[in-house]
């Protein structure tokens, strides 16, 4: 009995403690039978290699329509920004497999920049939506702000014809912070995502440990029932 008890603390406690650390989401995979369908996506803040407590956002989008060589979607802007900290979330960026050719957008974002540089060490970004004209994704003076919301559409062209898309590295782009000290501009990375059902999108990595735990239980086990044997 000792030694299942053991055994099963263990497993329970790394898996627990991985659990408890933070990932990025998976991607998101689309194809013309998600048509109508939703996901969010929720981001952190951070300038410098550090996290900033109360920056953050996140970004809904709805599957409108596909074509061939397009994919179009709405999307609404939240800037959840809180804690005595202000900003304005001036641009939403990712990355996408195929490479897009083009992009366009209405609404609040309604400028796009292709195949630019992201501040805080993201490197270039596939795409970015910003709230004012200015010529990368690294600022401008649009956007949305402390609880406040964007609306609008964009469509993602490409080259060739698709029969799916991935769309992944999702950021945003915080400006005119106030309450967090020196700091007046960050970033932020996903930090989850959920589906219009409400199904949460598994964590790089979740089910690996979940399956090595149950590996670890199951090994537990055998080695009991052999020293039974011997016994």
């Amino acid at each position: 009995m000792t030694t299942r008890f053991s055994s099963l603390a263990f497993a329970a406690a790394f898996a627990g403690a991985m659990i408890a650390s933070p990932a990025l989401a998976d991607p998101i995979l689309l194809d013309g039978g998600d048509v109508g369908e939703s996901f969010t996506i929720k981001y952190d803040g951070f300038s410098g290699g550090t996290t900033i407590d109360g920056l953050t956002a996140e970004t809904t989008f709805t599957l409108t329509g596909v074509t061939d060589t397009t994919y179009s979607f709405d999307y609404v802007v939240r800037n959840t920004t809180s804690g005595g900290v202000d900003s304005l979330v001036s641009s939403f960026a990712f990355n996408t497999n195929p490479d897009i050719a083009g992009a366009s957008s209405t609404g609040d974002y309604n400028f796009v920049v292709t195949d630019s540089s992201y501040p805080n060490g993201i490197g270039n970004v596939d795409v970015c939506f910003k709230g004012g004209n200015s010529g990368s994704c690294a600022g401008n003076s649009g956007g949305v702000t402390t609880g406040g919301t964007g609306t609008g559409t964009l469509t993602l062209s490409f080259s060739d014809p698709l029969t799916s898309l991935t769309l992944d590295d999702f950021f945003v782009r915080y400006q005119s912070i106030t309450g967090a000290g020196a700091i007046s501009s960050a970033s932020g990375q996903q930090i989850s995502s959920s589906t219009s059902g409400g199904t949460s999108v598994p964590e790089p990595g979740m089910l690996g440990i979940l399956g090595a735990a149950l590996i670890g239980l199951g090994l537990a086990r055998r080695r009991q029932g052999l020293v039974a044997r011997a016994a």
